[in-house]
């Protein structure tokens, strides 16, 4: 009696399953832009002056991150005040002010389009605004080429109320975050890492903060706010650990107070500060030289999967990790392969000596009945009557290769 083994994928399996590998996000750099080598910049600096010019004096592609917090054009008319006659202390400073929506796309376009020139080729962006300024914003980022890549929505825990009832409460602000065109497939996403310190659950992108208030709020010697705007710091946190590494330069074309370059420099970044304002740009000088960096321990962001090189299933076989004719069970013990020496498996079909031949990822699939499946944490050894993923052996095939180097 022969066994009639059906290669899985092949025209003789009456089922194929496609499952596409994902490569490492390093190994498909596109070549759309070349940075500078060793450009001279201003790190850790705060350049006062027009963001545009001072934009153009920065070499090409010489920033990993930027976060942009542009004039919102709130648009308010007159004076707001609380139900007890109080004045609020909103925002009408000049800066934030613009004759003509026509005048605010011209601004918007003109500072975008100088960011993406100053952006590598694998930088993201993250613009925030609220509802008078962000969709103009995401339009003109569209017209200029960037690839939207979420919209995140902060959801203020305190936000300011609503204090003529004429309208909902305003609770949040949106940020964009953006790649510098479709092309950009291997920016920085610290996802196992943000995933870890969210209780093993993914990052959503409702993000519940607080604003800005108490010893974080920069005052001036008359006890009033220093910037209207200031964010804090625990919303730059969170983008900085999202999106950049130790040592990426992070660009802020509106530094205000200096929430980014404080963060930034406790975070082991470094940054570069655009403000026109240099009473601002004062107080953020003081700030950020108050900050004390974090131990490098506490910043360095955990290797990613993605970035640990590639592992064949047939390497852990061939270092004997696991040997030929060795049976694998899926974490309920529903299912049954049989390592084959080619490093291969073969699917048992209803515990008949039927079987089914193909990767690791390809069988996991299709026992299940699924289009794709991660066979190394699918498929576990059992030593003792104690189950492992496959993943294990994949992990002490990296250990050796790395102890070889």
């Amino acid at each position: 009696m022969f066994m009639r083994i059906a290669r899985a994928g092949t025209a003789g399996s009456k089922t194929q399953i496609k499952v596409t590998r994902t490569e490492p996000l390093r190994a498909r750099r596109p070549a759309v832009l070349t940075a500078v080598s060793n450009p001279v910049l201003p790190f850790n600096q705060i350049l006062i002056g027009d963001c545009i010019e001072r934009l153009e004096r920065l070499p090409a592609a010489c920033v990993d991150l930027v976060f942009a917090d542009p004039p919102y054009n709130l648009q308010l008319e007159g004076t707001l005040s609380r139900p007890d006659q109080s004045l609020v202390d909103g925002v009408d400073d000049a800066w934030d002010k613009f004759s003509s929506f026509g005048d605010y796309d011209a601004f918007t376009r003109a500072w975008l389009a100088a960011i993406r020139r100053v952006m590598k080729p694998d930088a993201t962006i993250f613009v925030i605004g609220s509802y008078h300024n962000i969709f103009r914003v995401g339009t003109i980022l569209q017209d200029l080429g960037f690839w939207i890549l979420n919209d995140i929505v902060w959801h203020k825990a305190n936000p300011m109320p609503n204090f003529r009832g004429r309208r909902f409460t305003n609770a949040h602000e949106t940020m964009i975050w953006a790649a510098r065109s479709a092309d950009t497939k291997a920016y920085t996403f610290n996802y196992e890492a943000l995933k870890a310190g969210n209780e093993d659950c993914q990052m959503r992108s409702d993000w519940f903060l607080p604003i800005c208030t108490g010893a974080e709020r920069l005052k001036n010697d008359k006890g009033a706010k220093v910037h209207p705007t200031q964010k804090p710091e625990a919303l730059l946190a969170r983008i900085l650990l999202s999106a950049s590494n130790v040592g990426d330069v992070v660009l802020d074309p509106f530094f205000g107070s200096g929430t980014t370059g404080a963060v930034a420099k406790r975070l082991g970044r470094s940054f570069i500060g655009l403000e026109r304002d240099a009473a601002y740009a004062k107080a953020a000088k003081a700030r950020i030289a108050a900050v004390e960096p974090l131990p490098e321990g506490a910043v360095a962001i955990a290797p990613s999967k993605r970035t640990q090189p590639r592992v064949a299933f047939a390497e852990v076989v061939e270092a004997g990790l696991i040997a030929a004719g060795d049976i694998l069970v899926d974490e309920k013990k529903r299912y049954r392969a049989m390592v084959r020496a080619d490093g291969t498996v073969s699917l048992f079909d209803n515990g008949s000596s039927a079987a089914i031949v193909g990767s690791i990822h390809k069988i996991g699939a299709l026992a299940q009945g699924l289009p794709a499946c991660n066979g190394w944490t699918f498929w576990h050894t059992e030593n003792g009557g104690k189950l492992a993923p496959l993943d294990n052996l994949r992990n002490a095939f990296r250990a050796t290769m790395q102890a070889a180097e």
